[in-house]
């Protein structure tokens, strides 16, 4: 069995992402006049929805502190670990957190929450609109077992929204050294920025050059194209197509989620390995 059906009882797990508000901090928290008690109203509300419509995990994450810190600071911290801390008790499916952008930070985090996994751009060197993006694999594995996360699942995004990285190899030589390099325990495909996908032909390369490990898509699942995706993909985080009109800023849409999952069940129902076990 793999840690995947262990985890989340299917071998084509859907995601969903929890996106928090703006944080204290972040430009748009005052811009929009937001309260962490606005935050936290809404995260419990959007955990019900995802949760109600029946996905399989949630993954909680600062999606809204525009422009991303390359290192999170420790307000946005405090302010994730507050509202973790407030819907826990709400939580029914495996979870995990992320703090965008920083991996050592989204370490920290899921050693205070108890999360079952992570998402992050872990690995490698990158250039965009937030300049240059460097990580240090090294240290936040060393990180992670000093904390001794020894059960924590790592899924390594191996390419940025919107960055290039810097070297000119393709993906699926990128897949190869990142596995025996960086020991990912699941590789996620993005495409240029959440709601745009990374296209089935790039899923396939990437899953062939994988091997044994899990390969999700990253971004820009919807009902349209999700069962070319699981055909490809051994798993989804899904945010956006789950929001009302499936509108970013948006707020969950318990129907949108509903209708979903109901496809992914008959999608999986097609082979008995994607079965939801009862």
């Amino acid at each position: 069995m793999s840690w995947i059906n262990d985890m989340f009882h299917t071998e084509k797990p859907i995601i969903g992402l929890l996106h928090l508000k703006a944080l204290p901090g972040d430009p748009l928290f005052y811009k929009d006049g937001n309260t962490m008690e606005d935050v936290i109203r809404s995260a419990r509300q959007d955990l019900e929805a995802l949760q109600e419509g029946g996905v399989d995990g949630v993954l909680l994450t600062n999606e809204f502190s525009l422009p991303y810190q390359k290192k999170v600071s420790s307000v946005s911290l405090a302010a994730m670990a507050r509202v973790f801390g407030a819907i826990s008790k709400n939580i029914k499916v495996p979870y995990g957190l992320e703090a965008i952008y920083d991996p050592d930070a989204t370490i920290e985090l899921c050693a205070a929450t108890d999360a079952k996994f992570t998402r992050c751009v872990f690995t490698g060197a990158w250039v965009g609109d937030l300049g240059l993006i460097d990580r240090d694999i090294g240290r936040t594995l060393r990180l992670k077992s000093a904390l001794r996360l020894d059960d924590l699942r790592l899924t390594y995004f191996i390419n940025g929204e919107g960055e290039v990285y810097l070297n000119d190899r393709d993906l699926n030589d990128i897949a190869k050294t990142m596995i025996f390099n960086c020991m990912p325990d699941c590789l996620v495909v993005a495409g240029g920025m959440a709601g745009d996908g990374p296209g089935t032909s790039r899923l396939a390369g990437i899953k062939q050059s994988a091997g044994n490990v899990p390969v999700f898509c990253g971004t820009g699942c919807n009902a349209e194209n999700v069962e070319s995706i699981l055909s490809v993909a051994d798993g989804a985080y899904v945010g956006t197509t789950f929001k009302k009109n499936g509108e970013f800023s948006g707020r969950i849409d318990v129907n949108r989620v509903a209708e979903f999952m109901g496809k992914v069940r008959e999608i999986r129902a097609k082979g008995k390995k994607w079965e939801k076990r009862i």
